[in-house]
């Protein structure tokens, strides 16, 4: 039994690949549909990511395919000597199965699927349902013309989209689900709008500080509030459309110091403290930097709101009397401690305790256990 076969008996047994998918995944090996160069980390590289290839490292990169893990395909938008962000991926397998899963498809059923990708997602829905029921959005030019010549290779054929996928496809429209491969901070009206009444819409969702939740959320009727929960908890790119701003300090706003009542450590203590605080503090992301320059010699936790507000935390000596700066009109880490001392007294609820609500003219709400518990 190859790797991948292993892989496919060992999700199957764990209950995470059911039977009405087997198939699916048989006919279209995720193998079929990486790119044949891949990066990996590597902290010798000014990236962080080196490439390796399916010709020059075969063991490597077999290995890496047939994994129950991401796959990184492309860096910086597939730009040169960039940073080293993550931009595109084959998703882990075991993921992958869970989203399809929580689709709840059956035969003749439609679906946008958003993020074409390698190729490969779109597949799984082809081989389930039949090519002429999958409509796939990519917005990358270049992307999208490997996933088309891997799907054509595979004997695939969805109607192929280049586009913003935050527009979905109205043409197609409507669908029985739509499934996002990337992150949103903002479910898209389109989207509701391009599915039917008692249809899913499955896709990552996260905040800027924390991009952690796998939204199911479920169409209403037309003129009605559409609700969904938080099934599980996960990380995907970001939508290009909705990628959070980078983190910034005001060059004029005067600075205010204190101590911390909040150990940072805590403020990222696990995944679900992490969701509830981004929640509770929109808008804010975080970026952690090495300041030798600190007495102490520690690392900070920097924040912004991309709207002026900013603040920095030290790790080492949190709680002396300049362990803390904040400038703008919202004192941000401040807020931040007020969101995990309301996730402690709310019983540290995990992520599937949440929910999110849209109404029929786009507005977002995130919900604690019931609709009518807004939290944010």
């Amino acid at each position: 039994m190859d790797q991948y076969a292993q892989l496919l008996a060992g999700l199957t047994g764990s209950g995470a690949l059911g039977e009405e998918w087997r198939g699916a995944f048989e006919r279209a090996p995720r193998s079929a549909f990486v790119p044949g160069f891949v990066w990996i980390p590597d902290d010798d590289s000014p990236s962080g990511y080196r490439r390796i290839t399916r010709t020059e490292n075969p063991g490597d990169w077999w290995s890496l395919v047939n994994a129950d893990d991401v796959v990184v395909t492309q860096v910086d938008d597939g730009g040169e000597n960039g940073p080293g962000v993550v931009t595109s991926s084959a998703s882990k397998p075991r993921l992958v199965a869970s989203m399809l899963r929580h689709l709840d498809v059956a035969d003749g059923h439609a679906v946008l699927d958003i993020g074409t990708g390698t190729g490969w997602t779109s597949a799984l829905l082809c081989a389930r349902l039949g090519d002429h029921r999958v409509t796939t959005v990519e917005v990358d030019p270049v992307v999208a013309a490997g996933a088309a010549r891997r799907l054509r290779a595979a004997g695939f054929s969805p109607t192929r989209v280049v586009g913003d996928g935050l527009a979905g496809w109205p043409p197609g429209a409507p669908y029985d689900a739509v499934h996002s491969t990337a992150a949103v901070r903002r479910v898209p009206l389109t989207w509701v709008e391009q599915t039917r009444p008692g249809g899913v819409v499955v896709s990552a969702w996260g905040t800027p500080y924390a991009n952690a939740g796998l939204l199911r959320l479920v169409v209403g009727r037309s003129g009605r509030e559409s609700h969904g929960r938080f099934v599980g908890d996960v990380s995907f790119l970001w939508m290009r459309g909705q990628r959070p701003h980078a983190v910034t300090r005001p060059e004029s706003a005067p600075e205010h110091r204190g101590p911390s009542d909040l150990d940072p450590e805590l403020a990222l203590e696990d995944v679900h403290a992490a969701f509830a605080i981004g929640v509770r503090v929109p808008g804010v992301r975080y970026e952690h930097v090495w300041d030798g320059a600190d007495p102490y010699g520690t690392y900070r936790m920097r924040l912004s709101d991309g709207a002026g507000s900013w603040a920095s935390v030290r790790y080492g000596g949190w709680d002396a009397e300049d362990a803390v700066r904040q400038a703008g009109e919202r004192r941000l880490w401040d807020e931040i401690a007020a969101a995990r001392l309301w996730w402690l007294e709310a019983g540290r609820p995990a992520v599937t305790r949440f929910g999110l609500t849209i109404t029929p003219d786009g507005t977002q709400t995130v919900w604690l256990d019931d609709p009518g518990n807004r939290v944010a």
